[in-house]
């Protein structure tokens, strides 16, 4: 099963015309002119390192969308990842990195989006005088193997990064030319990339804000008590009021001390985001921060050498605003990453699946076993026989060559009952085996395997924005420079106000002057503004939806299909394989001419084994039985083979004209229904079973009863979504009488019956055109069309890869409850979102007046800039937990009452 990491763009296109050439007689499918160059589109994801608030990531994106060939690019705060879907004819990569450290951050390649893996290895143990030569030779012998593109060594770093294809070559040949080459004195190891890095690199990031917080907290406490608190103590304030030159006192320089390496040493990470975001003319978090701490710093310094200069000038410092300012913003951002971490458990936790050594077996040319030694699974390659013993994960998908067990496949498609593993079946990497050992040759190794390609899926989903979230972009596009303005208007007002005596003295604090208190003002509206919370909203809470849905087995590409789905109030359902078990069987069969039943069915099979329609895997099946073993797969050759989507199929099998379908395919050819056909296809259709007929040059010959049985629960999904007011519609290729009497059985009222691809799609566009937004469920290449043109698409797990990759969200358990499940999480999302939103203007809108003094007037009260930090701080935090609070979601109880019901 492949799961497609594309949005809805040409990608989608491209799948359309796809499945529409793959369908059983079309012969050539009509592309727009977009698609044209979809080929050369690669999809490049870049790890950004500096980006600290929205603004940052704006930058970021319009930098960009400014390179030539770039088609959209995808810039997430949260992740600080980018994801570019650029044309590979007019642009590269490398245009792409240099692009966005023009912009001021760093940039890392994470995946150019071609077939060409990259790894990085650390070497250790390099002994010689000349470790450059070393790292030479050891570049020159990794070049040389086959599949290496390239090879770079970091001589400073003993790092070495090598780009390579792994269907050829990997890690584990490459260290043992490494290790080959020191002569048993180096060793290799594998540098963590991807997710593994990127949550190494979050702890990193989490233990430094950790670090610089206690390191302020350390020079920040002292100045606090000396300027709050030990004033009222006498005996240590006469000591910090000692003259140390005119009018300036011992504590006043105690403080000056020591909020100088807090302001321009601990804080230099604020002085240097806000230097690059200014150089390219945009503002931001570290802008607001750094003007604001270096307002009450440098009014401080200026403060201090006066009375230094004077006998008589009383001066008034706010070195314990800068300080506090600065360890409770430190503060809020080591809370802010602690909780950001969490959002993405999901991937966390896929990743866990996958097992950290595996059992290595060496065979010798006649596939004896030789040797077996444990190996990371890092370092497995394909084409590996691994052993995998009972109780333990499967180290790599592959198939299995020896043995038999039943291997627990729940933490991958979420079915809960073990499958029977034998020689020849296939294995997924993360399962677990679980009563006999198996021998397994490794198909698929890396970002191939299966549990890589859902941990891309939800990795991409949390990539993608929501629309609502371009309201915040547009917001925070404008929000700094409207707060730098609105705070030194605040502190332009107090001070001519104050100046020109507009208020009473009594409205001054007894050690403030007019001017300084205009300040505080004016420092206080601008450090608690900011715009990170509203830049958090929406995404935290898509990450935390999007990895419970993974979670759960619901597979949701993107923030756009995440908010789409919780518009949903039209749900059209494909019958076969959505509705119903996708597993035909052929309960009646009727000649209705006298032949030999073995000659009919040998006629029958030649045909229909050409069809991947289930409905005739059904009837080869059936026919078979009248075969002996070995001899029902040699079936006579069919020329001609015509698929009618939605009707049947046709072909010249020992000369003779073989219609096999539906009855309007028989009217189509002019064929006359004989009565007893008549009869049993009312009586199938009475039963929903569906009735197939047969002819023979012109004749009908024959009719096929062909049952499919429902999927358990199916009728109580109907009802739940119908008490959610979703109307469910039901549009499938199958006779109108068949479709009814599924329908009727499950509760669905409105039936599109006998539709071909493009007519199921045509019925998505009308229903969107009366005003629905649909979501369409669906798990077969004819189902494409209609999952694309949806509003959402959703594709049963166990449908076609076309099918997969057309769709927006994958049901991994072909559990039809997901439906229900997405659309109720996609709901409860959104709900997080508008709550997010309400706490991030609520700060401002409310915090802000409060900050520029709208109550001092009135209440006396006024609002420290360090309160105000603490304040900012806060709203970034509370959003991000609001966001955490959707990990406590739970499907709705109606589900698990239909579960005790069916039970």
């Amino acid at each position: 099963m492949s799961l497609a990491t594309g949005m809805r763009s040409s990608a989608s296109a491209g799948s359309v015309a796809t499945a529409v050439e793959r369908l059983p007689g079309v012969q050539e499918a009509i592309v727009d002119v977009e698609e044209m160059s979809e080929r050369s589109v690669q999809v490049c994801r870049i790890r950004v390192n500096g980006m600290t608030c929205t603004s940052c990531s704006s930058t970021v994106e319009s930098a960009l969308r400014e390179v030539g060939g770039v088609q959209k690019a995808h810039v997430a705060l949260v992740t600080e990842e980018a994801e570019v879907y650029y044309d590979s004819s007019i642009s590269s990569y490398n245009n792409l990195l240099k692009a966005i450290e023009d912009a001021g951050f760093e940039a890392t390649l994470v995946s150019s989006g071609t077939d060409i893996s990259k790894l990085q290895l650390k070497v250790e143990g390099i002994q010689t005088d000349n470790p450059s030569r070393t790292m030479e030779i050891i570049r020159s012998s990794l070049q040389a193997l086959p599949g290496v593109q390239s090879v770079d060594a970091d001589h400073a770093m003993s790092k070495i990064s090598i780009s390579y294809k792994e269907d050829l070559t990997g890690p584990r040949s490459f260290v043992k030319v490494i290790e080959s080459t020191g002569s048993g004195h180096l060793k290799a190891s594998i540098i963590p990339e991807g997710v593994r890095e990127r949550e190494a690199r979050k702890q990193e990031e989490t233990e430094q804000y950790r670090r610089s917080f206690l390191w302020s907290l350390v020079f920040t406490v002292p100045v606090f008590l000396t300027s709050m608190v030990f004033m009222y103590i006498p005996r240590i304030n006469c000591v910090l009021d000692v003259k140390v030159v005119n009018a300036l006192t011992f504590g006043e320089t105690l403080r000056w001390v020591l909020s100088t390496p807090v302001q321009f040493i601990i804080g230099r990470r604020f002085y240097i985001g806000a230097f690059k975001a200014s150089r390219h003319g945009s503002a931001n978090m570290d802008v607001l921060i750094a003007l604001g701490t270096n307002a009450a710093y440098l009014y401080s310094v200026y403060s201090l050498l006066r009375s230094a200069t004077s006998q008589t000038f009383k001066s008034m410092d706010f070195f314990e605003t800068s300080c506090m300012l600065i360890t409770v913003i430190l503060l809020g951002k080591y809370l802010e990453v602690l909780a950001k971490g969490k959002t993405s458990e999901a991937i966390a936790k896929l990743l866990d699946l996958a097992p950290e050594t595996g059992v290595l077996l060496t065979m010798d040319e006649e596939g004896n076993m030789t040797d077996e030694h444990e190996i990371d699974t890092r370092l497995i390659e394909k084409n590996d026989v691994i052993k995998i013993m009972p109780g333990a994960k499967v180290a790599s998908d592959g198939l299995v060559i020896w043995g038999q067990s039943h291997v627990n496949e729940s933490m991958i498609t979420g079915e809960p009952k073990p499958v029977m593993k034998t020689k020849g079946d296939v294995v997924i990497g993360g399962t677990v085996n679980q009563n006999g050992v198996l021998h397994i040759m490794v198909t698929q190794v890396g970002s191939a395997t299966a549990l890589s390609k859902i941990v891309r899926l939800v990795e991409s989903a949390q990539m993608g924005k929501a629309p609502i979230q371009n309201f915040a972009d547009r917001i925070s596009k404008y929000f700094v420079p409207l707060v730098i303005i609105f705070s030194v208007s605040t502190w332009a007002a107090w001070l001519l106000v104050g100046k020109y005596h507009g208020y009473p003295q009594s409205w001054l604090p007894a050690s403030m002057n007019s001017f300084e208190l205009a300040l505080q003002f004016g420092i206080a509206v601008m450090v608690i503004a900011c715009p990170c919370a509203l830049g958090l909203a929406t995404p935290t809470a898509v990450m935390v939806g999007t990895g419970l849905g993974a979670s759960h087995g619901v597979l949701i590409k993107g923030g756009q299909a995440l908010e789409s789905t919780h518009k949903v109030n039209c749900v059209v359902f494909d019958k076969t394989g959505t509705l119903t078990m996708g597993k035909p069987v052929v309960v009646y069969t009727k000649l209705l001419k006298t032949m030999e039943p073995q000659h009919f069915y040998e006629l029958v099979a030649a045909t229909e084994v050409n069809s991947e329609h289930p409905l005739a895997k059904a009837i080869v099946e059936h026919a078979k039985t009248f075969w002996e073993e070995g001899d029902k797969s040699i079936w006579p050759e069919a020329r001609d083979f015509v698929s009618v989507p939605g009707h049947g199929v046709k072909a010249m099998v020992r000369h003779r004209e073989i219609l096999i379908g539906n009855k309007s395919l028989m009217l189509q050819h002019d064929m006359i229904i004989p009565e007893d056909a008549e009869s049993i296809l009312a009586q199938a259709e009475k039963l929903a079973q569906t009735g197939i007929l047969v002819s023979f040059d012109q004749e009908v010959t024959g009719v096929f009863a062909i049952s499919d049985p429902l999927k358990p629960g199916v009728r109580e999904v109907i009802s739940i979504l119908k008490s959610m007011e979703v109307m469910s519609i039901m549009v499938t290729g199958d006779n109108l009488g068949t479709a009814e009497s599924v329908a009727k059985e499950v509760g669905i009222e409105t039936v599109i019956a006998e539709a071909n691809p493009e007519q199921k799609a045509e019925k998505v566009k009308d229903l969107q055109a009366s005003g629905y937004t649909v979501a369409m469920v669906g798990d077969g290449i004819n189902d494409s069309p209609a999952l694309v043109v949806a509003d959402v698409g959703m594709a049963i797990g166990a449908g076609t890869e076309i099918a997969i990759e057309a769709a927006d969200i994958v049901l991994m358990k072909s559990n039809l409850e997901d439906v229900i499940t997405a659309i109720d999480l996609s709901r409860k999302t959104f709900r997080r979102i508008r709550w997010n939103y309400i706490w991030a203007f609520g700060y401002n809108v409310v915090g802000i007046p409060i900050a520029a003094g709208i109550l001092s007037p009135f209440t006396g009260f006024r609002l420290p800039p360090w309160i105000a930090g603490v304040a900012m701080a806060a709203s970034s935090v509370s959003v991000v937990c609001s966001s955490l609070l959707l990990k406590n979601y739970k499907r709705p109880k109606e589900l698990d009452t239909s579960h005790q019901r069916m039970g």
